[in-house]
């Protein structure tokens, strides 16, 4: 999921949230979960954020791990 579609998700599921507290009370048990949901994906927006995008040759590598571009000698 790319970050632009998190945050995407997380205003949909916000929104949600805010549904459910209105129609259940802000302490119901769907009150709770929706916003449950809501900081499962901030957490995940925030260690995508901090995840350094793969190089090209990493992601070769990655699919291609036999290659012998690839391969990584120990001393």
């Amino acid at each position: 999921m790319s970050n632009n579609e998190i945050h995407e998700k997380i205003q949909t599921e916000r929104t949600e949230a805010r549904e459910a507290c209105d129609a259940n009370g802000a302490t119901s048990p769907e009150c709770a979960a929706a916003w449950d949901a809501v900081e499962e994906l901030q957490a995940e927006a925030a260690h995508k954020e901090k995840e350094p995008e793969q190089t090209s040759f990493q992601k070769y590598c990655s699919d291609n791990p036999e290659a012998v571009e690839c391969r990584v000698y120990e001393d």
